[in-house]
């Protein structure tokens, strides 16, 4: 593994600055952020204006689409006038897909130059086809050919350049031979890495963007492996595209961004939502905030620390399964389970009844948990017990270490199999590990043992023996050392690689906590933020069975969040699945407000993947694993597809709707929404 320096901490990889104008990228630079205007370009005063408001609220680097030569003319006048607005100091970046001339015209006259290899110099048209070595070799001397006058040119004015590489555009040659996979994205940007070098060019940021955090976050790696066996230290603009808008582009986001910069990658990001693009600069400086926080650049590690699990290919860890309480089972094949936490006992009913009452009875907390820490607490819970049903699937317990098995057993005798015990466990625990496993075995119970990595390896002869019949795994409630880059992320990976050396595989609890907090923001944000990370980053390397976010008080509110990161995660899909791509001057209608129509519309299609896209730049390519797309076409003309297929063309807008309604009904895929609970 050379990806990174340290699977468990957070040692910033070494690049190359790459010069932006005045602002520098990757080397000791703090992590830039970055946005993209959404104006027509050629409406050189709208474009400035959505330039200046970018800057005031803090994006270092703006982008601005050039789709065609005339758009890139004017890229002149557009930086004159931000300039003499006052942000000289901002560079100007040129979104080029398509168009070669385009780009050589952009270039004369902005700070850095986008463009992506699938398009520029290269088709996409969905054709199988067998190239032979020979053929693949004469279309990369053409493509040499192509993008080399761009390189140039670059290098005579000292401009910049992202080769940014979308998952959604790899060009047919590529797709035939490596499929659409991170594989396939890597090569496509090494082809024109190794143009560049040919001319002794090396102002490059790369970008590997997908509309899927997994995708994403393994291509990412496996282009800093290549780039690494081939002397290649170049910047990473990281960034999911297609995110959507509210709080799910913002989860999609944080894990995939926020997974990477904890892994030491990252220079520069951009947070892509469906939403004016001002509201994704606060989004994005508090990702880089975090990931910042976490830096230590004098430290070195060698070789690199690692967890044994490939970070290139998502492999669900195997655990042993349990049955936890009425019809919630835990195991490899089963989606992770959900639990929500209560301030005590005293407010069990209050927060069932809250829960009860939510319109999606797949979005439930499955599990409440609560503090116990006093005989009260247990003759509240006794008397619960008593009861025809208890609040949830099942109660878990955070015990505090005065109730011992032996106070516990009038409660665990009266609800068989329905209690999750959870307590932490000391390296000199041994003793007390196996009396509380015992007990809940006798009375079909499950324990969840907070344990850190250094108690794990200190009771594994312990661990071995009891083996894994109704054992959960969790940190403990000070699961990291406090070093500057350490995290939580790093603690659970190496908890699992613990219990693997242990020889045990218990199912792993991913606690979202005060003590799992990477910097002390007490905002929704924040904690959203911390959740994606921990939870959504952890999910994408096939770790974590059950999920908590105890960082938010609300119960309903803690209930969506948890079940929006496992969707964020493709872990767990509990509504329709939307690829919505951020707005530009390349598209052909309101992105924000179709996005809210259609969601308003569809949004109760559990396992529906819906992608709208304003324009065909990516439309095609990157929704091909989504069921119907909704594509811009012409102005005021949408084009309806299924899969990667376009079915409908040229639908007048206002008819768009209800045609992609009825194409979901003729795929069966059409549910009538339930009527919401009051």
């Amino acid at each position: 593994m050379s990806y990174c320096a340290s699977r468990f901490r957070t040692i910033r990889r070494p690049t190359l600055e790459v010069k932006v104008g005045g602002v520098g990228v990757g080397g000791s630079n703090p992590i830039r952020v970055q946005s993209m205007t959404t104006s027509d370009t050629q409406d050189i005063a709208a474009t400035v204006k959505q330039s200046i408001a970018l800057a005031e609220v803090g994006c270092e680097i703006v982008r601005v689409t050039a789709p065609n030569v005339a758009a890139a003319k004017c890229l002149k006048d557009i930086r004159e006038q931000f300039s003499a607005a006052g942000f000289a100091q901002v560079p100007l970046v040129a979104d080029i897909h398509f168009l070669p001339s385009a780009a050589m015209e952009a270039v004369e006259h902005v700070e850095k130059v986008r463009v992506n290899p699938g398009n520029y110099a290269d088709k996409k048209k969905f054709a199988v086809r067998e190239y032979s070595d020979s053929a693949y070799e004469e279309e990369l001397q053409r493509i040499h050919e192509t993008f080399s006058p761009l390189v140039k040119r670059c290098k005579e004015l000292g401009r910049a350049m992202r080769i940014g590489t979308n998952h959604g555009s790899l060009s047919d040659r590529l797709m035939n031979r490596y499929g659409d996979t991170p594989v396939g994205m890597v090569e496509s940007a090494l082809e024109f890495l190794r143009i560049a070098r040919s001319h002794s060019y090396d102002q490059i940021v790369l970008s590997m963007k997908a509309s899927n955090p997994k995708v994403m976050i393994q291509a990412y790696r496996l282009l800093v492996d290549r780039m690494t066996a081939e002397d290649m230290h170049y910047p990473l603009h990281l960034g999911v595209t297609e995110a959507g808008d509210g709080e799910d582009g913002r989860i999609k986001s944080a894990i995939g961004i926020g997974s990477l910069l904890l892994d030491g990658l990252g220079d520069t990001i951009r947070v892509s939502l469906t939403e004016d693009s001002v509201y994704e600069i606060p989004v994005a400086r508090a990702i880089a905030d975090k990931a910042m926080s976490l830096w230590n650049p004098g430290e070195k590690i060698a070789p690199p620390e690692t967890d044994g699990i490939d970070p290139y290919h998502f492999v669900k860890r195997t655990t042993a399964p349990i049955e936890l309480g009425a019809d919630c089972a835990i195991g490899p094949e089963l989606p992770p389970r959900v639990i929500v936490r209560v301030d005590s006992v005293a407010k069990l009913a209050e927060a069932a009844h809250q829960l009860g009452s939510r319109s999606l009875a797949d979005t439930q907390a499955e599990g409440l948990l609560v503090p116990v820490a006093t005989p009260g607490d247990l003759a509240a819970l006794c008397e619960v017990a008593a009861g025809t049903a208890l609040p949830a699937k099942f109660l878990a317990l955070e015990l505090s270490p005065a109730l011992t098995p032996d106070i516990l057993q009038p409660l665990l005798a009266m609800s068989r199999g329905r209690l999750l015990l959870v307590r932490s466990f000391a390296a000199h625990e041994a003793e007390a590990l196996a009396a509380f496993t015992a007990l809940v075995r006798q009375h079909g119970h499950t324990l969840a043992s907070g344990l850190t990595v250094e108690t794990t390896d200190a009771l594994n002869e312990t661990l071995r023996s009891l083996g894994e019949e109704n054992l959960i795994v969790t940190l403990s409630a000070s699961p990291y050392p406090a070093s500057a880059s350490s995290h939580p992320i790093g603690a659970y990976r190496a908890l699992a690689a613990s219990l693997t050396r242990a020889g045990v595989r218990p199912p792993i609890w991913i606690r979202n906590t005060a003590s799992t907090a990477v910097r002390g923001d007490n905002t929704f944000l924040s904690k959203l933020i911390e959740a994606s990370f921990l939870t959504g980053a952890l999910l994408c390397d096939g770790l974590g069975d059950l999920v908590s976010i105890e960082t938010e008080a609300d119960p309903v509110r803690a209930t969506k969040l948890a079940y929006n990161v496992l969707q964020g995660a493709g872990a767990r899909i509990s509504k329709t699945e939307f690829v919505a791509c951020p707005s530009c001057g390349r598209t052909l209608f309101d992105l924000q407000t179709t996005t809210q129509r259609i969601r308003a519309q569809t949004g109760h299609l559990k396992g529906v993947k819906l992608a709208i896209m304003g324009c065909i730049v990516n439309g095609p390519g990157e929704m091909a694993d989504a069921d119907f797309g909704y594509v811009g076409g012409a102005p005021g003309k949408i084009n309806l597809y299924v899969g990667k297929n376009c079915v409908q063309y040229n639908i007048p807008q206002a008819e768009a709707d209800a045609r992609l309604i009825t194409l979901i009904k003729e795929h069966g895929k059409w549910i009538e929404p339930q009527p919401a609970h009051t």
